[in-house]
Order: C-alpha cells, then structure tokens, then sequence
C-alpha cells in the first residue's frame, strides 16, 4: 500500500485483515502511475419528458438547460455504489463487491482507504457511504454493508476497528436498501429494503422498508415520530435515493415491483403503502408519490438536487432522469439525459464543485459491461 495523503493516513488498517478473509478482491486495482488529464466524452444527449406518473407534465413551465460535456473520473472500478465528499473535494467511492472504499482525486489514481468484510451475493456487499458534517473535526465516515448475518450501519474512523451503530437489518440477495446521508438536521437518515419478506415494511418494529433516522452515534432522536424507534417512515420496498431539497424537504427514490417506480415526499412518520399500495393509491392512510416512471424507464438509485432540479440516476432505465418537481401549482416534468449512453446507473450526487457525479453499475451482474467499466462521470451544471 502507497502512502496516503495526510487526510487518510491511518485509514489503510480501518477493518482487521482477519476479517477481510473471503472476501473478493475486485479486479479494478488500486495503480501507482497517475492517470493524464480526465478525458472529454461527447455531449449530453437531451430525451424528452415522458408520461410516468401522477400528473407530470410534458411541457416544462421553463426551458431546459444544456449539459456541455462529460468527463471520466476514474474508471475500471468493481461495481461502484456509494459516493461521498471529504471538505478538501475528495471523492470516497465504495465498490459493493469488494468492500473498498476508494478515494479519489483529480490527477491521482484511486487509492484504497478501507476495507469492510461484505457478503456481496445478489445486491448485497458495500454500499451506502456519508461523511459526517463534523468530519474536519472528528474524522467520521459512515458505510453501510451486508454482512454474514444481516445488514448493519458502521462509523468508520483511521486506526480504529469499524463502530457499529446499527444491525440486525435483514438481508437477502435482493432488496437490501443502502443509501445513507445526512440531512441539513445534523442527523444520519438510511433507507432499507424489505429484503424479499414484504409484510415488514409494514411491521414498526422491523427495520427494514423503512427509512431510518438516527443521531451520528446511532442513537435515537428525541423527536422521531415513534418513541425509542429509529423508524422515519414505513411502507417502503426499497429505498436508494435521498436527497434534500433548498427548503430542506427529503425525497426519497423507490422500486417498485412490476407496476411503478416512485419519488416520494417524505414525511414525518409518513406510510407509503408498501405492500398495499405500487404508486398512486388515493387512500388517505398512505401517502402517494409525487411521481412514478414504469420499471422500464427506470429502477430509480441514487438522487441528488443541483439548480433546484431532482436528478434521478437510473439502473434499468439506462439513464438519469432530470425533475423538475412544479411549484405554486404546477406539475412535475422530467426529461431524459444519457439514455443508453453508459448504461446503468447506480448513483447521483453534487460534488463540491456544483458539478453532477455519476456512477455506472454495468459490472454488477445485471448489466453489459463496455471496455474500462464501471465509471466514475462528472457533468458540469448549467
């Protein structure tokens, strides 16, 4: 292992190497030689808006900008999932097969920082990472991984043994949630997946189909909707995106099952139907989306805001939807960026920089990979 830079020493022996044992190495390696400059991809293809949901509208209320370019980070990565920012602009990027976390810097090449011991069968492994507010102070960076018996939310800090903060979230091969992030409250918010057994999105004393809310240590919040309970709101299949908007309103991305993918205005101990309601149910007990795409166009991910639009990356959809959620009464719009440019799409985050950062998903067994897959994009913001 190189020496790191001085926002990582210490951070190569985060996990025991007696717990890395079986787990798969990953074949985009960590390489010495800097990379040249980032190479310049062709422009952002524009799609039009479609038809996908709960009123959206076809027309946007004001015109859309232009994406001049794209620029390739890194590349060669093993299934990236997870992307968060250091205050120096440091990209941590997480690979769900072999439990790395990965750093990244312009004229650098990647370099591993972490570690974890993932079970990586089906969806699970790696996935969600966030950088705690306070990290120029304490050095905190959170993941969430699938391991030998269940899903679990781990803090992370250079030469300490990983903390865990939560566990006993089931797993299964499919539907293990994973997105974590904080929220302008301060607090660490995780979304969860039903893990196959759908009757616990709806059961408060399960984790899982749910999003989680908790203090940076793990504790729960004083002012959650359900005393003593991590629990945020409920009714959920499975969750891969947060993001918050300008006024601080969480929006959450959902899969659906053969019917509607969904965004979701987050509420307060809000239900969102799950299971018995895919998309709009125009029941008073659950709360509806405020829009939804058919699978095909879709399988939402990752979600960030940059310019007061929502960017949704997508996995089946093949590309990243941008939304423009209406105001003072408007209806939502959306248009289609990237539309089998990449291919699949994990996640969606603003850097720093202003810029969109995207990660591609085409080595995680679901996809066609191209030559020097998986990708970390960059895409400037007009």
């Amino acid at each position: 292992m190189l020496p790191l830079p001085a926002p990582f020493r210490g951070w190569a022996v985060v996990v025991p190497a007696a717990l890395l044992t079986g787990c798969s190495a990953g074949s985009g390696a960590e390489r010495a030689r800097p990379p040249a400059e980032f190479p310049t991809a062709s422009a952002v293809p524009s799609g039009s808006p479609t038809t996908a949901g709960p009123a959206l509208s076809s027309s946007p209320r004001n015109p859309w900008g232009s994406f001049s370019g794209v620029d390739v980070v890194s590349d060669d990565l093993n299934v990236p999932w997870g992307l968060a920012f250091l205050p120096d602009g440091t990209a941590l990027v997480s690979e769900r097969e072999s439990g790395r976390v990965l750093a990244l810097r312009p004229g650098k090449q990647p370099e591993r920082i972490a570690r974890l011991p993932v079970d990586a069968l089906g969806e699970g492994g790696l996935l969600g990472i966030a950088v705690a507010p306070s990290y120029a102070r304490d050095r905190f960076v959170y993941a969430y991984y699938t391991g030998d018996h269940d899903n679990r939310i781990v803090r992370l800090r250079a030469g300490a043994e990983p903390a865990v903060l939560v566990d006993g979230i089931a797993k299964n091969s499919f539907h293990n949630g994973g997105r974590i992030a904080f929220g302008p409250d301060g607090m660490l918010y995780a979304g969860t997946g039903d893990a196959g057994d759908r009757t616990r999105a709806q059961d408060r004393a399960s984790l899982n189909g749910k999003i989680l809310r908790m203090r940076p240590d793990g504790s729960v919040p004083p002012d959650n909707p359900f005393p003593g309970s991590l629990v945020w709101s409920l009714g959920h299949r499975n969750v891969q995106g947060l993001a918050w908007d300008a006024q601080g309103r969480l929006y959450a991305t959902e899969f659906g099952q053969d019917r509607f993918d969904e965004v979701n205005l987050i509420r307060k101990g809000g239900n969102y139907g799950w299971p018995e309601v895919e998309g709009v149910g125009g029941q008073r007990r659950y709360v509806d989306p405020v829009l939804t795409w058919q699978p095909a166009e879709a399988s939402p991910s990752g979600a960030t805001f940059a310019g007061g639009d929502l960017f949704v990356a997508t996995l089946r959809g093949e590309r990243l939807w941008q939304v423009r959620l209406g105001t003072g009464g408007d209806s939502p719009s959306a248009r289609s960026l990237l539309a089998g440019k990449y291919g699949r799409l994990r996640h969606v985050a603003t850097g720093p920089d202003g810029a969109l950062w995207l990660l591609t998903s085409n080595r995680d067994g679901r996809g066609h990979p191209r030559q020097r897959d998986d990708e970390v994009l960059r895409i400037p913001v007009p």
